[in-house]
This record gives C-alpha cells, structure tokens and sequence, in this order.
C-alpha cells in the first residue's frame, strides 16, 4: 500500500480573467492529499495524479488550499529536503505578487436562473437650448460692471421693511396704550354668591320677583310669578326655570272659561310712580298713593294682574310661567362694573336675558331713559337660522320717541365657533364710564357691542333723528331730550339688574317664518293659540 501527493497550481483567478477561467462549481479542488495502492513515491518526487481525489483537509493549510489561493504554495516547491535556490526565490517573488491579487474582491457569481444581471446606470442626457451655439460665448456684463442703482434698490427694499415693521410696532403700543379702561377705584355695591335662599329672596335678600302677566311690553307668553318652581337657589347656583301654567290650571282652562288672578302683582311697585321715593318704600302706601294719583293706569294693572280665557274672544291665559328678578330695592350702579356669570337655557323660544333699566326715568319713558342689554339670547339651537344657543348678543335702547329706537346703531353679537353658550358657564361684563361703554363675554377680545366712545359725540348726535317725524296723519317735532344731560345721556344715570328667561314674543325678536315659529306677530292673543 502506498501513499502519493499531488496538487497542481493554478494561477489565481483574478478580476480581470474570471470570465475566462470558470471553474466548474461541483468540482474537487485540485490540490488534495490522495492515498492509492500504488507504491509510494520517494520525498522530492510528484506525481500528478487528478483521477483519485478524495474530502479535503482543514483548508487552512496550504496543501489543501484552493486553486485559486496560493499563499503556502511556496513551501511545496521542489525538493523537500533541497535549499532553496535563486530560481526558488525568483519564484517566491512571483508568488508573493500573486499572493497579493489572491487578496482582492472576489469574482462576481455567474448567472443562473434566480439572478439577474445588473442594470446598467444610464447617464440623463442633458438638454441645452437651440438658439445657443457651442462655439459662441455668452457675455455677462454685470460680471465685469455692477450697475450702480443696484445698491439704491437694496437699501430702499430693507429700508422699507424696516420702516414697516417699526410703524407696526409703534401702531401695536399706541393700540395698547390707547385701549380704554377704568382708571378709577372701583367700590364694590353687590355681590351675589346664591349660597341661601333667604339671602337672595328674603325680606332683606338681593333680588326682588317681579310677578307680572302684562307681556313686558313685548307680548312674552309668559306670566313671572314668585314661585319656587320657577327660580330657587340650589348648590351655590340660581335657577330660573320655566314650567306650563297647565301644569296647574289644567289646559282646558287656559283656553276657555276661566278668570285667573295672579297672586303677589307687585305692578304697585314696578310701576308706582311713588317706587323712586326714598322716603316710603312700604308696599302698602305705595298702592294707595298709586290708586288715588292721576297717573294710575287701571288697564294696565288689570292686564298685568289677570287674565281671562275665552275662546269666543279669542283671549287664553299665559301658557307658561317663568321668572324676573331684580335688584331694584338693593342695588343700583352710576357708572362702574357688572359681571354675571351664567349658563343660558336651551329650548325653543326661550328668551334668556341680563340686562339693566334706569332707576328713575329721569328723562322719560322706554327708551328715552335708556336700556342695558349686556346679554340676550336665543335658546334655539344652532341651527336656528337667527342666531341660536351659540351666539349672545349686546346693545343700548335709546331714542326720542317710545316707537323711535336708536338701538340699530349701538348694538353687536359674539360668535361660540366650538360649541354655544347653553353647554358652560360664561362671564358676561360691562364696563361702564362716563367716556366709554363696552361690553364683552369672558374677555374683552370677545366684545358683542363694539367699544362705544361716549366723549366723542352725544346720542341725539349719534342718532341723527329728523327734525321731523310723521306718525300716522300727526307731525311731530323732535327735540333732544337730554339737551340737560352729559354726553353719555341717557347712559348717565343710576340703572339696576335684572335676570329672565322669556318665553316667545310679538316684537319680532323671533321673526316669522324662520325656524318652523309656530306663530306669527299678528297679535299676542292669536299667537297664543298656536303655540
């Protein structure tokens, strides 16, 4: 039995000749230890012998090293026991630049069916203009000489920024320093936490319960009554709640056959010429006075203290009953400031209100003397075309005439974008001086009346009132009726709180035919009926 070894070298398979020396991927590597039964060869001797070859050894020793690493191929080179010669380290040279390409990037692997050749990186041709020729050289003359108005146009552009952001800026402090504000020390007069009942409605409590069935005016559907069902205080809050009269009446007798009086009519009061008298406020005195005066309306205490159903007449007693407290006994303010946290009603027709009337109509009756509206609203909701929950409005009643209202020229409405009033509380504020009025909701960027400059002109001014009016076949010559007050006239007078929730109305504060109204401003008793 003998043993043969046998390698062939092969010269390395570089970048630049791989294509040309492909090996056969399934092949044994050349150079191997074979063992056959022919007998052993003596030390120096090679025998090649490529048609036995067998599983190759660890492959870092450089007699089972592949073909196309020769890095201990050197070693095996002639005899094993001869010396090197010069033609051995001639050849160990060689060896060794071999060995140094043996050690660059590998040879890409050849294509097969799952791989795919790589695509070539195509360079975008670029366009260039047709009416340019290559042999011509386009002048730039701004390169050689500046243009001398360049400068000016630099200097005028930045400096006409500068000039518009430092006038910004001195509009935005004049802006601010100019924003009209109480200088004044304020005096507290009232403030209402509704933590008991007596305190607000006792004897000696804040707010007095105007009991009315008259309409306001207005022709409002509802009766005020001085019922806890229809304002109490409860956890620190004051509610004022609205119910049906037929929750008490029955709804046969609201529509016929029935006399109803309505108990505590405080019209004496409300109306008494004697009210504003500071010697006497006693109730009694003041219906005596009023009954034996020649100012006495009769009519108009029976319209407010009763009602009669009848449906031949067409007549029905006010379908709901509801609330109206002031603080005319209390308290009254001469210039000053009012807030008033509240969450409106939600409902249709509802008619929620915080407001203010003179205390003595010093210059005669609504709205000579003046009107406060700091809010009013609607308790539609907000899709009601006219302005429902989510809008609040603002606005002062002024005018000559009782049918000659100035109100169109002094009044403004704020917009709840995300949301309406009926869902929260809001604070609802007036500001009020002898030089401004305004009026605002939780902040004075929130303003529903524009800021109004009582300095700059009087209101008959404002107005512009003709100097003649006709009403019906009768000419009436307007004259100013506050020719004897300031510039703030009628608004410099003392004025009281008051808080409602109406219900419905003739004066077209909900218009017909908007928002299914089931009703029409012909009249209060026809009206009625329908709703």
């Amino acid at each position: 039995m003998s043993a043969a070894v046998s390698y062939v070298e092969t010269p390395p398979i570089t970048p630049g000749n791989t294509f040309g020396n492909t090996a056969n991927p399934f092949s044994t590597p050349g150079s191997t230890f074979s063992f056959s039964s022919s007998a052993m060869e003596s030390p120096g001797h090679h025998v090649q012998n490529s048609s036995s070859s067998h599983f190759p050894f660890d492959t870092r020793s450089g007699v089972t090293s592949r073909a196309n690493s020769v890095a201990d191929l050197g070693r095996f080179s002639g005899n094993f026991s001869s010396r090197p010669s010069t033609a051995d380290i001639q050849s160990n040279r060689e060896s060794t630049t071999r060995l140094r390409e043996a050690f660059t990037s590998p040879p890409p692997r050849p294509l097969t069916m799952a791989s795919t050749a790589p695509m070539a990186k195509i360079k975008p041709t670029r366009h260039k203009s047709t009416m340019l020729s290559s042999k011509e050289t386009l002048e730039k003359p701004w390169l050689k000489e500046r243009d001398p108005y360049s400068r000016v146009a630099y200097f005028i552009t930045y400096g006409v920024m500068l000039i518009g952001i430092a006038c910004g800026a001195i509009r935005c402090y004049y802006g601010w320093k100019n924003v009209p504000l109480i200088k004044e020390n304020l005096c507290l007069v009232l403030d209402e936490e509704f933590n008991s009942e007596e305190g607000v409605f006792g004897d000696n409590g804040t707010f007095f319960r105007e009991v009315d069935m008259s309409g306001f005016g207005n022709g409002e559907f509802e009766m005020t009554t001085a019922s806890s069902n229809n304002s109490f205080v409860k956890n620190g809050h004051l509610y004022i709640t609205p119910t049906l009269t037929s929750d008490n009446l029955g709804e046969a007798a609201i529509v016929d056959g029935y006399i109803y009086n309505i108990t505590g009519c405080t019209y004496n009061i409300t109306k008494g010429v004697e009210y504003t008298d500071s010697s006497s406020h006693d109730a009694a005195t003041t219906a005596s006075n009023m009954v034996s005066g020649a100012d006495f309306d009769v009519g108009a205490y029976t319209r407010a203290c009763s009602a009669v159903s009848n449906a031949t007449a067409g007549t029905i007693i006010n379908p709901v009953q509801s609330a109206r407290i002031s603080t005319r006994r209390s308290a009254s303010i001469k210039f000053g400031k009012v807030e008033v946290r509240a969450k409106i009603p939600r409902g249709d027709w509802l008619w929620p209100a915080i407001w203010m009337l003179p205390v003595d109509n010093t210059y005669g009756t609504w709205p000579i003397s003046g009107e406060i509206d700091i809010m009013e609203a609607r308790g539609n909701g907000p899709s009601y075309p006219r302005q429902g929950t989510n809008w609040v409005r603002a606005s002062l009643n002024w005018g000559p005439l009782t049918w000659l209202n100035g109100v169109a020229k002094t009044y403004g409405a704020w917009n709840l974008r995300r949301g309406s009033y009926d869902t929260d509380f809001h604070t609802y504020v007036l500001e009020w001086t002898e030089e401004f009025m305004r009026i605002y909701v939780d902040t004075r960027l929130h303003h529903m009346m524009p800021v109004l400059d009582l300095n700059k002109q009087s209101f008959w001014e404002r107005g512009d009132f003709p100097p003649v009016v006709q009403n019906g076949s009768e000419a009436i010559i307007l004259n100013n009726p506050w020719v004897n007050g300031t510039t703030a006239a009628p608004f410099d007078e003392s004025f009281y709180l008051i808080l409602n929730v109406a219900v419905g109305g003739t004066n077209g504060w909900f218009p017909d035919r908007v928002g299914n109204k089931p009703w029409l401003d012909g009249s209060q008793s026809e009206s009625l009926f329908p709703f």
